[in-house]
């Protein structure tokens, strides 16, 4: 059953913090857009295992749907997310994995009930953008964005599990994001809260009930993964045309993973951005990439072409 509580407006100050993992924590394991493979998914969860959690996967994350690259029906993905968060015995709730169909199941969610449950973790990216900005403008809850136990890139990526582990069970350590190839599109500073994630579904979720209205104010996080130069302009002109990125106070870019030669999505990205004339730092080292950091999203921080930085004002979970 689809909710119809009052969206919430994203504040300046950012959004409610969700309280930080502790060993023994139960965490929900949810699949909200593509299928799950269960090999993969087992694997993953054995390192959440080794991190002192005890994953509980929701009843569909493996079903199958007659169109092959769902997992499971709409409202079935929908009721397994509501459930889990709602369900006050989980810490957190992760998606297994993107793909393709948040869009499906999101304004089929109770989002009623889910406003009554207490904040906790929610981590996904990816396709899992749509959610972010619901449960910003939904739920007023701050989100991650970052690597997912159900994919196979997680499995090879020491480094982002990592990070990851440190940014649920320490988030003070891991407040200063730093670029590993930094470049400064346009150098500049900028402060405001952290916000988007996959271009391709920041155009896609523009004019629906839960999207951000704006981008104004906010850092804004871009990356994307299988799109040609020309399409990833096609997303960007959207956006600008809508008007949806004016005000915004600064973007700190992440990967473009088989997006071409990164020399013209480069070329593509200051064309489109740069006239914007706000800071805009390359490669902070987010997305479909290796040794992808977690962002907080919903949260206040400072980017700094310079140093290459994105400084987060408070951890990201109390």
């Amino acid at each position: 059953m689809s909710g119809t509580s009052t969206p919430v407006h994203p504040a300046a100050a950012g959004l409610v913090r969700p309280r930080r993992l502790v060993a023994g924590d139960r965490v929900g394991v949810v699949a909200p857009a593509g299928p799950v493979a269960p090999d993969v998914l087992d694997a993953g969860l054995d390192v959440l295992r080794g991190w002192g959690l005890e994953p509980v996967v929701a009843p569909h994350v493996l079903d199958g749907h007659p169109c092959g690259y769902l997992a499971g029906a709409d409202q079935a993905r929908a009721d397994d997310l509501r459930d889990a968060w709602c369900d006050p015995d989980l810490a957190a709730v992760i998606c297994a994995r993107g793909g393709y169909g948040t869009q499906r199941m999101a304004d089929l969610l109770d989002w009623d009930a889910m406003q009554q449950a207490a904040p906790k973790v929610f981590l996904g990216y990816s396709d899992i953008t749509v959610l972010h900005q619901a449960f910003a403008t939904r739920l007023g809850v701050a989100t991650l964005h970052g690597p997912m136990p159900g994919t196979p890139g997680f499995l090879t990526d020491p480094a982002g599990q990592e990070h990851l582990r440190r940014t649920l069970f320490t988030p003070e350590d891991v407040q200063v994001l730093h670029a590993p190839a930094p470049r400064a599109l346009v150098p500049g500073r900028a402060a405001g809260v952290v916000l988007g994630g996959c271009l391709s579904l920041l155009a896609s979720d523009l004019g629906t009930r839960s999207g951000r209205p704006s981008a104004a104010g906010g850092i804004l996080l871009l990356e994307d993964v299988g799109e040609e130069a020309y399409r990833l302009d096609r997303f960007l002109t959207q956006l600008l045309r809508a008007g949806w990125l004016d005000g915004v106070a600064g973007i700190a870019l992440g990967s473009w993973e088989d997006c071409g030669p990164y020399d013209e999505v480069r070329a593509l990205l200051l064309d489109r951005l740069a006239p914007l004339g706000v800071p805009i730092l390359e490669d902070l080292g987010f997305g479909h990439c290796d040794a992808a950091v977690t962002i907080p999203l919903g949260l206040p921080a400072t980017l700094d072409t310079t140093t290459a930085t994105l400084t987060l004002h408070t951890p990201a979970l109390h």
